[in-house]
C-alpha cells in the first residue's frame, strides 16, 4: 500500500536510509547526513514523499520532485529506496510504476534520474525494462564506496502520450 510519508514513517525508515547512504553505492548524499538533514532533503524539499507500508512494515520510499525549474519545470524527477528485507520482491518496480503514475497526475510530461550509479545493474535493468533510455554517460561522475570512482547514467522516460 502506498501512501505519503510522515514523519513518524521518516523515524521508522531512517535505519535504511541511513544504512544506503553510508554504503556509498547508490546515493550522492552525504554519507554524514543527519536525521533531519535526511528528512529536508527526502521529504520537505520534493513535492511528494511516499511510503509504501505492507503489515506495518516500510518496504520502501520514494520522492517526487520537478528536476528543474522555469521552462524544465515539466520533467520531474524520483529517488528510491528499498528496505533490505524487502530487497529483490519487486518493490522498486511497484515504486517505479506507481510515481509515473503520481508524475502524469501532477502534470509531468516526462521522468528524468540525473545520477544512477553505472554498477547498480539491478536497478538499471529495472528501469530499462520500464522503458527508460540512458541518455547520457558521466564518466567517473560517482566515487563508490567500494570500487573508487564509477561511472552514471541520465536515464529518461517521456510520459504519457
Amino acid at each position: 500500500m502506498f501512501r505519503e510519508m510522515t514523519r513518524q514513517d521518516f523515524d521508522a525508515f531512517w535505519p535504511t536510509f541511513s544504512k544506503v547512504i553510508r554504503a556509498q553505492e547508490t546515493y550522492a548524499f552525504d554519507p554524514n547526513m543527519t536525521l533531519e538533514q535526511s528528512f529536508d532533503v527526502w521529504c520537505k524539499a520534493p513535492l511528494k514523499t511516499f511510503v509504501n507500508v505492507k503489515d506495518g512494515e516500510i518496504l520502501g520510499s520514494f520522492y517526487i520532485k520537478a528536476n528543474a525549474a522555469g521552462p524544465s519545470r515539466h520533467i520531474c524527477n524520483c529517488g528510491y529506496m528499498v528496505s533490505e528485507s524487502a530487497r529483490g520482491k519487486g518493490i522498486a518496480r511497484l515504486m517505479c510504476e506507481y510515481s509515473q503514475q503520481i508524475a502524469i497526475e501532477l502534470g509531468f510530461e516526462a521522468m528524468q534520474f540525473n545520477s544512477v550509479v553505472s554498477t547498480n545493474i539491478i536497478a538499471i535493468n529495472i528501469w530499462e525494462s520500464l522503458g527508460f533510455d540512458i541518455i547520457g554517460t558521466i564518466p567517473r561522475g560517482y566515487n563508490h564506496g567500494r570500487q573508487g570512482y564509477v561511472d552514471t547514467y541520465i536515464m529518461h522516460k517521456r510520459l504519457g502520450n
